[in-house]
């Protein structure tokens, strides 16, 4: 009789018991409680609070800048992941530290900050302003604080596969003649390929759901600077909860529809790394 292997956990009846106990009492049960909230209303009614002038402008400008912001993230934080996992310098601890202020920094407090560094007085701002890009109280500060709040998941994605990558790959490439944008492109890009996807995937979802630092640089100008979420809560607070149930469930069906998406473009990069 084989015997059978030890397990430090509790047995898997037990463990899954609580996996669905605890994923139901905080995802599935919420979720459900909107879907039947929703299935309320008729279809009509459910596509006229849906597609509202207000709503569209503040569907183009939450995916957008969400977009914008974590490519920019994805381009920039794997950059910083490569310089601070593959050099030693004096101030790395300290600059590897500052990737992790968005997670510690209340989003209310990152949105003020923001304000008043790129207002038209601000330390950057002020030379921003006078040549016609402004910062803040636009959709351009919009993607700012995106890209705050979103830098440290592609960062901190990408550190350990970096740190695990066997340099001796490189140095043989080299040894063999292939240049760097050749070693780049042939052995490094197609093996951080999927990290940095599921990077952007993490730093997109996270900037969809973001509300604390927007409110602040934004002018939150209805059908110009005003997030989804915004237009959720003002529903909300005038007492229209139709209307801000049917928004939350397009950003619901939206935000699956891509997290499905870039699950399966990272399975295709996967697959083509191997």
């Amino acid at each position: 009789m084989a015997s059978r292997k030890f397990n430090t956990l509790p047995g898997f009846g037990l463990t899954m018991g609580f996996t669905l106990f605890y994923l139901s009492a905080i995802v599935l049960i919420p979720i459900g409680g909107l879907i039947v909230k929703v299935l309320g209303m008729s279809w009509s009614e459910l596509w006229r609070l849906a597609t509202t002038e207000r709503a569209i402008a503040a569907y183009k400008l939450t995916f957008g800048a969400s977009f914008l912001a974590a490519l920019t993230n994805a381009v920039f934080g794997t950059i910083l992941a490569w310089v601070l996992a593959r050099y030693q310098f004096p101030g790395r601890r300290f600059f590897d530290a500052l990737v992790d202020i968005p997670f510690a920094l209340p989003t209310a407090v990152a949105g003020l900050t923001l304000a008043n560094l790129f207002s038209q007085s601000g330390w950057v701002g002020q030379f921003l302003v006078p040549v016609g890009i402004k910062g803040a109280y636009s959709q351009l500060g919009v993607v700012i604080a995106l890209i705050f709040v979103g830098l440290p998941f592609v960062v901190r994605t990408l550190q350990p596969v970096l740190e695990s990558m066997e340099r001796e790959v490189e140095e043989v490439a080299a040894t063999l003649g292939a240049g760097r944008f050749r070693t780049f492109f042939t052995i490094i890009a197609p093996t951080l390929l999927p990290t940095i996807i599921t990077g952007f995937a993490l730093a997109f979802a996270r900037a969809v759901g973001e509300y604390g630092s927007v409110i602040f640089i934004s002018s939150n100008i209805p059908r110009q600077t005003e997030i989804a979420p915004l237009v959720i809560i003002t529903l909300l607070e005038q007492y229209e909860y139709s209307a801000a149930m049917a928004l939350a469930l397009v950003l619901l069906v939206i935000s699956f529809a891509l997290l499905i998406t870039i699950n399966l473009l990272e399975r295709w990069a996967s697959r083509y790394q191997h």
